[in-house]
């Protein structure tokens, strides 16, 4: 994967982060900036290891999956596109307040899912993976930054519209990894 290709996987990846991390900007009026800095950092360093964690496993497992290395890419990036779509029209828990550290790992946790299989895809596709372990780190910190003070700021942001978006950009990559 290109530069390029990472920053769009890295945006597509921190959507559940700004969607979380707006749902608290419109909770929160205290304490915002130490809140909104530990739940980035929260977010951004589980975006960051769980493509590492996809990475080395693949690495364990990948002579076994080497000749299907491109629709393996292509499923797993697929499979993640339709979650998000998925996802962008389910009913969401409107009122996530929480910013104690058990509720931050398990927001850190539940977000990074997507970033395991995009990390062994990162394997399978031969890429390096320090980069996109940063970048896609660093947007998350970004994008879960941007969503808590937009949630500070605006009543209704088109989540659903975020999540389909970053479904279409993952669906882009697995088309390419294919083709």
């Amino acid at each position: 994967m290109n530069l390029i290709e990472v920053i769009f996987l890295a945006a597509a990846l921190g959507v559940d982060c700004l969607v979380v991390s707006f749902s608290q900007g419109l909770i929160f009026t205290s304490s915002r900036v130490k809140n909104s800095l530990k739940l980035a950092l929260t977010m951004g360093t589980f975006q960051a290891v769980m493509p590492c964690i996809g990475y080395f496993f693949a690495a364990s497992v990948s002579r076994y999956i080497e000749p299907f290395a491109k629709w393996v890419v292509f499923a797993i990036f697929t499979a993640l596109a339709i979650k998000f779509i998925y996802e962008a029209f389910q009913e969401k828990e409107d009122s996530i307040c929480c910013i104690g550290l058990k509720c931050l790992l398990g927001m850190g946790l539940a977000t990074s899912i997507d970033a395991l299989g995009a990390g062994v895809n990162l394997h399978l596709t031969k890429t390096p993976l320090f980069y996109p372990a940063v970048v896609i780190g660093l947007a998350s910190v970004f994008l879960s930054l941007s969503g808590f003070w937009l949630g500070n700021f605006f009543k209704k942001l088109p989540s659903k519209l975020l999540e389909i978006s970053g479904g279409i950009i993952l669906l882009i990559l697995a088309l390419k990894a294919v083709f």
